[in-house]
């Protein structure tokens, strides 16, 4: 069992930026590719970013790639998401997500957070 918990969501101007973090319960952390997705109202739940176990690999989605950063730390049980020059159609409920395999689709992921909201205006 792996627990997360999010935290660094808010409320920004178009061209700030954010840093998010979800936190991983138990010794078991480095065993778990890390992701983060995102849902805005009315869409589904859409791939951000991943992490392999212990941060050699990366993938991101098409519209953040070159402005959102995902790492980990894997002696604080970290993983991080950060955002820059955010844009308003980042606008989502931002979650992170554990699994065995690294992968950027929603279904195999096992383990979610509570999700943290993260508003930009224009």
């Amino acid at each position: 069992q792996v627990q997360l918990v999010e935290s660094g969501g808010g409320l920004v101007q178009a061209g700030d930026s954010l840093r998010l973090s979800c936190a991983a319960s138990g010794r078991t952390f480095s065993s778990y590719a890390m992701a983060w997705f995102r849902q805005a109202p009315g869409k589904e739940r859409e791939f951000v970013a991943a992490i392999s176990r212990f941060g050699r690999t990366t993938y991101y989605a098409d519209p953040v790639k070159g402005r959102f950063t995902i790492n980990r730390d894997n002696a604080v049980n970290t993983v991080y998401l950060q955002m820059n020059s955010l844009k308003p159609e980042d606008t989502a409920v931002y979650y992170c997500a554990a699994n065995k395999n690294l992968r950027t689709e929603v279904a195999p992921y096992d383990y979610w957070g509570q999700g943290t909201q993260v508003t930009v205006s224009s």
